[in-house]
Order: structure tokens, then C-alpha cells, then sequence
């Protein structure tokens, strides 16, 4: 029977770790979809943070507005993120092992951040002419990344989560939301772990088709047990189940990653052809 594969969700993550925004479509550019992950915290010797070892980043939420990103947190005042020019002080950051020199945004932004978590952290950017590359075992010479973990575009689709939160309901346990694992795109219409197999495949929308490739299977870490809404770890699921059938030497997987081969519009409804 012919699968009617669809995206049911788009989601962006402007700054690496917090909150992340639900969107109707998205441009997409050379780093992915516009605006993900193309800030990111860092600490002052320039190493990138995350909620693997500051939880509470959860709780940062996001807003763009034209591009302008606004930082809101509660009990604290909206801050207006200023934007970056040539005029912006630059900074050298490593972002597991890639060394790159982005921007700072500004230290009025940094306080704001660094009272909201309790550390000295800097807010950087990550300008249209830097180049990232990815991972060259599993990608071509020019496919780029912002400031994801490793590749543009990450896919989960809903199935894979319903299998996950049946073993955990089987289990007693409660079950999670899909924004535990940030992924961009989440499409319904396919099995569990269909998306496992995605290595070539469509986005057919209203203006044209967008060819993707599933390059590597996104391995999942301590993240995964934070909860979004307090901001704290809430024990060892859902990892501890996904480890138990999800595991692969000592990797423990759930979604697809995934670059893009062309630039384009994607937007909830648009259909996946495999």
C-alpha cells in the first residue's frame, strides 16, 4: 500500500539549547533552515554550551521577528537581541572539534544571559560566509551546518515517537513530548524508524520538489532526559528504554540526520516521496 507521507511539523532552534519555535514553512538556506541554530552560548574561553550540562536552558524561550531575535525568560524582562555588523567583535569558539571565528553580539545581551543562568557565558553568531563543514565520512566536500551538532537538518517521524512512548507507557512511565529530541522536521504517514532507511528521498511542495539525503542516524545523549518545561533532568528516560532496542555498539539512535541539495520553501503538509 502506497504511504501518504507528510511533514506534520517544522521547528527551528535560533539559539543552540533553548527553546525552539514550531513554524507553518521555512526557507530553506546553506546552513539548513533559515535561523536554526545560527546563535549559540559559549563560555568565555570560547567553548559551546548546552543543556547536556546546563538544563535550565530549556526555560530561555525564543522569538524572531523580521530576523531580530528577542531572549524571554520568566521573571525576566524581554531583551531585544541586537543584530551583528562588520563592527562586531569577533570571537574564537570550538563547537566539538570544529574551531571557528564568529561574532559576538554584545555585552548588554551577555549580562542578560549570564543573569538568566547563573554563568559567565557570550552570545555568538554565525555569519553567511563562514563555513562549517560536515563530517566528510558521511557527506560532500561543501555541505555546511550552522551551529546543529553535526548537520543541517534533523528528521523524526511521529510513528517513531509513538513506538517510543508505547514501551514507555508499557513500562509505567510517563510518556515524552517530540521537542525532547529538537528535531527540524517531523513527518506522519510512515512506520516506526522508516526514516532509518531515508537515504535518498523527496519534499514535494507547492513550487517544486527538494531532494534530501539521510546521511547518518542521529545518536541521542543525556538531552533527551531534560524536560522542557522545568528545565531539569527527569531521570534516566526516556534514553534508559531507547538504549534497551535503539542501541548500536555505543550508540543509542532516534531520527535521521539529514542535508539538503537544494535551497527552497518547506512547509507543514508539503509530502515526502521516497
Amino acid at each position: 500500500m502506497k504511504q501518504n507521507i507528510k511533514i506534520s511539523e517544522l521547528n527551528i532552534y535560533p539559539v543552540k539549547s533553548l527553546a525552539g519555535l514550531s513554524l507553518q514553512s521555512s526557507d530553506l538556506d546553506s546552513m539548513g533552515l533559515k535561523y536554526d541554530r545560527r546563535w549559540m552560548l559559549v563560555t568565555p574561553d570560547g567553548l559551546f554550551l548546552s543543556q547536556r550540562k546546563i538544563s535550565q536552558m530549556a526555560l530561555i524561550n525564543t522569538a524572531l521577528d523580521s530576523g531580530k531575535l528577542t531572549l524571554s525568560m520568566k521573571g525576566k524582562e524581554d531583551h531585544l537581541v541586537p543584530e551583528v555588523n562588520a563592527a562586531s567583535e569577533m570571537m574564537s569558539v570550538r563547537i566539538w572539534n570544529d574551531y571557528l571565528e564568529v561574532q559576538k553580539v554584545g555585552l548588554e545581551t551577555d549580562v542578560w544571559l549570564s543573569n538568566a543562568l547563573g554563568i559567565d557565558c557570550h552570545l555568538v553568531y554565525i555569519a553567511d560566509e563562514v563555513i562549517r563543514q560536515c563530517d566528510l565520512d558521511f557527506s560532500e566536500e561543501g555541505n555546511r551546518t550552522g551551529f546543529s551538532d553535526g548537520f543541517p537538518i534533523l528528521l523524526i517521524s511521529e510513528a517513531s515517537l509513538d513506538d517510543l512512548n508505547n514501551r514507555l507507557n508499557d513500562k509505567a512511565e510517563k510518556s515524552v513530548e517530540m521537542r525532547r529530541f529538537r528535531p527540524n522536521i517531523v513527518v506522519s504517514g510512515c512506520d516506526a524508524f522508516a526514516e532509518d532507511q531515508w537515504q535518498n528521498f523527496q519534499i514535494t511542495g507547492v513550487e517544486k520538489s527538494l531532494a534530501m539525503c539521510g546521511v547518518k542516524l542521529c545518536s541521542r545523549c543525556i538531552l533527551t532526559t531534560v524536560d522542557p518545561d522545568k528545565g531539569e533532568r527527569s531521570g534516566a528516560e526516556p534514553l534508559a528504554t531507547l538504549k534497551s532496542y535503539r542501541q548500536v555498539g555505543n550508540k543509542v539512535n532516534f531520527g535521521m540526520n539529514v542535508i539538503h541539495q537544494q535551497h527552497g520553501v518547506l512547509r507543514v503538509g508539503d509530502s515526502v516521496v521516497i
